[in-house]
């Protein structure tokens, strides 16, 4: 079923956009760093939507998480988790840093993403934007910019679906 369509992803992401940049810490020395990997993205289009929309230059990074994640032990049978490079070339240390996610629901994937930031630097302020806020909470952990929410079963998942990785945008419930 499909939450989203292309031009609704696109509203939404220049709605973030917006957001970031009326928020007055956001205009200083601001970083956007994705989560991998639609997080990832998401930070690059949000990175040109602040410059082509907002004037406002941000520099953009992609985190990996998974040495962070808290369910690494629990991650199957394979043995070992794929880890991916964190793409960062600037500091951290007193910035603007927002994180941005795809999706978020229990709040783990950003106390992970969180820790791992951390151990680059210390940003003065860290912001979390999430494209779908879906609920269901296990850490109280809140995105400061959300594009939309939508409550959906623990049991179904909520999948982005990007042009730069599967041809199209969209956000489907699986």
């Amino acid at each position: 079923m499909d939450i989203l369509n292309e031009e609704q992803i696109a509203h939404l992401l220049r709605k973030i956009a917006g957001e970031i940049a009326a928020d007055s810490d956001s205009r200083k020395s601001i970083a956007l760093i994705g989560i991998r990997s639609g997080g990832e993205i998401l930070a690059q289009r949000l990175a040109r939507i602040l410059k082509e929309q907002h004037q406002i230059t941000a520099d953009c990074g992609a985190l990996d998480i998974t040495l962070y994640r808290d369910d690494i032990n629990q991650m199957g049978s394979s043995g070992q988790p794929t880890v991916r490079a964190t793409e960062i070339d600037f500091g951290v240390d007193n910035r603007v840093v927002v994180l941005v996610d795809d999706v978020m629901q229990t709040g783990r994937s950003i106390r992970s993403a969180l820790d791992a930031l951390t151990a680059l630097g210390r940003p003065r302020v860290i912001r979390l934007a999430v494209l779908v806020d879906r609920g269901h909470r296990e850490i109280p952990i809140q995105p400061d910019f959300t594009g939309t929410k939508f409550d959906a079963p623990t049991t179904r998942k909520i999948i982005l679906q990007l042009k730069e990785t599967q041809g199209r945008d969209e956000v489907i419930l699986e």
